[in-house]
């Protein structure tokens, strides 16, 4: 069974070969599905005969949003802090010990269903590839766990042992650090695809999240790194010595920390959720991109600074505070996703790619930025197949 999606009043390719400008834009087009990949795109005056039709009817349609950064494995709830963080309070960082508390005591059954629901939240709004962190755990086993309840949501799961120091390890970080690379990473290797460090003050150092960086390398997982939010360090730095697919969050950065993105194929994703939801400085996503880096979006989805699992809303915050044109939040939102993810068979649209697409309720994908808040995710398409 094949499904045609048929006129498409402005299709996004995120393909400039396939169309025009960045987005490779299609006018009065269809896109032909069979076996969970694209078979085709063209003129909807030209499209082939199909089992099935979506009639998209002038709407715009894009590829699914890739969210390459989220925490969706936890129990518990900090809506607390975040009225606290409103009367003033800043974030710090150190209310992430109390969702561990919340998450150890939590069953199996009920981390399952808390993450499928924010999963299927995510999907409704047109997240078709996610990114699940640990992190809400910090035990051999809890971590363990975390990345297998992950795994059953999305083929990105990332190891973050390395989220803070627990309670029952405070002073003795350096022992923290040796429990991570050794019996911690055996546990949860053989469920990750990645590795990743808050490499922050409160968190770890460079030091501790270059040792912690490797040893996940040498097991075969690929390095990610949560750089630069609460203040200047050395994390993005060390994301491009060690070719980290991604350097998140890049709040403040000095002139070689943007010269050092620019230069390399570490994509800086950017989580303007987490500045909204903490009332902070967003990062300044228009001197990354003058300067040539690679930007990507993410809704760093996680119960105590961004409570968030949706995209569009992120793409709206891009363009209003962080100076993106909506073509560029889109693309970051969609093409960055997959290349912060090292992907290159989601977040575009053309032969061969996974077919997985959005429709919205409107002619263009500028009125994701044009209309915030508003429920434009008319239907999605998901490994091929309508949800």
């Amino acid at each position: 069974m094949n499904l045609l999606v048929d006129r498409i009043g402005e299709l996004v390719t995120n393909d400039p070969a396939r169309g025009r400008g960045p987005l490779g834009l299609l006018r009065d087009a269809a896109v032909l599905v069979e076996d969970g990949r694209v078979a085709w795109i063209g003129r909807a005056a030209d499209a082939p005969a199909a089992d099935r039709r979506l009639d998209a009817d002038g709407r715009a349609v894009l590829p699914g949003f890739v969210d390459s950064h989220s925490h969706l494995v936890f129990a518990g709830d900090r809506a607390a802090e975040f009225a606290a963080r409103m009367a003033g309070e800043p974030y710090t960082g150190g209310g992430i010990r109390t969702t561990v508390a919340a998450t150890r005591a939590a069953s199996d059954d009920e981390l399952r269903f808390a993450a499928g629901r924010l999963r299927e939240e995510a999907l409704r709004q047109g997240t078709t590839t996610i990114e699940i962190k640990s992190g809400y755990g910090l035990s051999v086993a809890d971590e363990a766990r975390a990345l297998r309840i992950a795994r059953e949501l999305t083929d990105e799961t990332t190891f973050l042992g390395a989220h803070v120091v627990p309670a029952e390890y405070a002073g003795r970080a350096d022992d923290y650090v040796s429990l991570i690379c050794g019996p911690m990473l055996r546990a949860a290797a053989p469920h990750a695809r990645w590795i990743d460090v808050f490499c922050e003050r409160g968190a770890f150092d460079a030091d501790h999240a270059r040792a912690i960086l490797t040893v996940g390398q040498a097991a075969g997982l690929g390095a990610r790194i949560h750089a630069n939010q609460l203040g200047p360090g050395d994390g993005v730095r060390l994301a491009v010595e060690l070719d980290a697919a991604s350097a998140d969050h890049c709040t403040h950065l000095s002139d070689a920390d943007v010269d050092a993105l620019a230069s390399s194929a570490t994509v800086a994703t950017l989580l303007p959720g987490a500045e909204f939801s903490t009332r902070s400085r967003y990062p300044d996503a228009r001197r990354l991109l003058d300067a040539g880096a690679t930007v990507a979006l993410a809704t760093d989805c996680n119960p105590g600074s961004s409570y968030t699992s949706s995209m569009p809303f992120c793409v709206a915050l891009a363009v209003r505070e962080m100076r993106m044109t909506p073509a560029e939040a889109v693309w970051a939102a969609t093409a960055g996703g997959a290349r912060a993810l090292r992907r290159d068979d989601v977040g575009v649209l053309r032969p061969g790619a996974r077919a997985d697409l959005v429709v919205l309720d409107a002619p263009s994908h500028l009125h994701l930025a044009y209309r915030p808040g508003v429920p434009l995710i008319s239907d999605v398409v998901h490994n091929g197949v309508k949800l």
